[in-house]
């Protein structure tokens, strides 16, 4: 299901964090996670992004800076 984590163990979660922060704040709670986890999978997807381009670019400069193959 998720990972390693059984369905009892996540039901038990679910329960306490009802426990601790109430009905009320729970979905609150949940929004504001949702939104952490979007906003740090978007940062590190724009890091790959950016990594992927400097590999890339520093690539084609290498290639370009040998030159011709001038064995003839």
């Amino acid at each position: 299901m998720f990972g390693s984590i059984g369905g009892t163990e996540l039901l038990v979660i679910l329960v306490i964090a009802l426990l601790i922060f109430g009905p009320r704040k729970l979905p609150e709670l949940g929004r504001t996670i949702g939104g952490a986890l979007s906003e740090f999978r978007r940062a590190s997807s724009d890091i790959k992004r950016s990594l992927e381009e400097e590999l890339t670019l520093e690539e084609r400069e290498s290639d370009y800076s040998k030159g011709p193959d001038k064995t003839s």
